[in-house]
């Protein structure tokens, strides 16, 4: 966070700059499972990321507090979120039939 502004960036293992991605947010826990970035904001939104365009793969969900830490599951069938008020929320992960 740079003057108000938020940002993530991109790099290779071998260091090459790939690309950045600017955040209206303000990031406080993110987790990379897989070809997503999954990533919870002070803010409240809950965001998944694809990892390699950083383009937003579905809407952020509101989940009206800030978001203090995140985990997937080991399936990546669900997404935890701790809120600040000490809530658990489980986002099931997948179409609806399959949650």
């Amino acid at each position: 966070s740079i003057q108000d502004k938020n940002a993530l960036h991109l790099y290779s293992v071998n260091g090459k700059y790939l690309g950045s991605e600017t955040l209206k947010e303000e990031v406080s826990d993110m987790c990379v499972t897989g070809e997503y970035i999954v990533m919870g904001s002070l803010q409240g939104f809950l965001s998944i990321r694809d990892l390699y365009s950083l383009n937003l793969s579905i809407s952020p969900l509101a989940m009206r507090l800030p978001i203090h830490c995140i985990s997937v599951t080991k399936e990546y069938s669900h997404i935890l979120v701790g809120l600040e008020d000490g809530k658990l929320i489980i986002v099931g992960v997948g179409k609806p039939a399959e949650v």
